[in-house]
């Protein structure tokens, strides 16, 4: 057979093994996901996905072949891998940016770093978000309003309760903001809100240091306006997929504005402990609660005290629906005001996350 005709062969013979290697190469892109993401669950299923992130005991993925983003629980998940790199938290509060492997153990995930590969227990993984991705995504945010309407004397009750919280590598920024409103024929209008702005720095072993302003105004306890300043540390003293629990000391500076007769304004210097709790393994029930004592180191025999607690009912697309109260004391308030005021409020909301 002449050359010529050979050579032509060949080129025919390549143009068309390049031609079915690329519909080859088509066809299994189209197969293969987009995500790079594995998650293996106990029951030996695989999830392929994008793994966006891991709080509170729940993994959100998102996949290819679903509108909605999968909720799994992370006690479920024996093996995962992921090429990208996130924010790891671990139980005893060690934090590391790091890609994810398979690792042969069940139950174990190897987190690959530049200089070193560390294999954990998956269990132990608290938080997990990947690192890569915008500023926004980082924070969290929930707010819920509720309102009530009486014919009988006119009454309108409006009740607000909202937080904001934002994770970077080696601290987390929070803030929140209730507030109740009511007015009724015949009645002063009762008039209450608080809020906090604060952060946290920590360190190994989830120790902590905190910063934070705290702002209160009632009017059952004739208290314009009071913000309490407070520098202190802490630690978890657990901390897992199910629940945490930690504690804090430090000091507060404290600057009051009063509405009795004599508009009274004064300023004090305070110690303060509080306890906090986080329980979220209880299926679609979430209950956050803390307890904050306020001794006096320039009012004796003062002593002041705040709780708080939310309990949280998650509904579909992101809505729930929350039942929250909160509690002051004062054992030396100003003349004519009470020593307690407390609120309960029922609110429908929207979470962002």
């Amino acid at each position: 057979m002449p050359i010529k005709y050979i050579h032509k062969r060949l080129v025919i013979l390549l143009a068309c093994t390049v031609l079915l290697g690329s519909s080859a190469l088509a066809q299994n892109e189209s197969v293969f996901p987009k995500y790079p993401d594995t998650i293996i669950l106990g029951n030996k299923d695989r999830i392929i996905g994008e793994i966006k992130k891991m709080e509170n005991g729940v993994a959100t993925v998102k996949t290819d072949y679903s509108d909605k983003d999968f909720n799994v629980k992370w006690v479920n998940i024996t093996g995962l891998s992921s090429p990208r790199t996130y924010l790891l938290i671990l139980s005893n509060g060690n934090r590391y940016n790091s890609k994810l492997i398979f690792n042969s153990s069940s139950g174990k995930v190897t987190l690959h770093q530049d200089f070193n590969d560390i294999v954990v227990n998956i269990e132990d993984i608290v938080y997990l978000k990947p690192v890569n991705k915008k500023f926004i995504s980082r924070f969290t945010a929930s707010v819920s309003v509720g309102f009530n309407f009486t014919k009988s004397n006119n009454l309108k009750q409006l009740n607000i309760r909202s937080n904001l919280d934002y994770t970077s590598n080696f601290w987390t920024f929070s803030g929140s903001y209730n507030s109740v409103l009511s007015e009724q024929d015949d009645t002063e209008d009762v008039k209450r809100t608080d809020g906090n702005l604060g952060v946290r720095y920590f360190f190994q072993n989830d120790y902590f240091l905190a910063v934070s302003s705290e702002f209160l105004s009632n009017t059952e306890q004739k208290l314009d306006l009071r913000v309490a300043t407070k520098l202190g540390g802490g630690k978890y003293f657990f901390h897992n997929n199910r629940s945490y629990f930690g504690g804090g000391l430090g000091l507060v500076w404290n600057n009051e504005r009063f509405s009795d007769v004599n508009n009274t304004s004064q300023n004090s210097v305070e110690l303060f402990g509080s306890l906090e709790l986080n329980l979220f393994d209880l299926k679609d029930f979430h209950m956050l609660t803390n307890l904050t004592l306020y001794p006096s180191l320039t009012e004796k025999g003062r002593l002041r005290s705040d709780f708080s607690i939310d309990l949280k009912y998650d509904l579909p697309l992101d809505f729930f629906i929350k039942l929250g109260g909160t509690y002051n004391y004062d054992n030396k308030p100003i003349e004519g005001a009470s020593k307690d005021d407390y609120v309960v409020q029922a609110t429908f909301g929207w979470e962002f996350n």
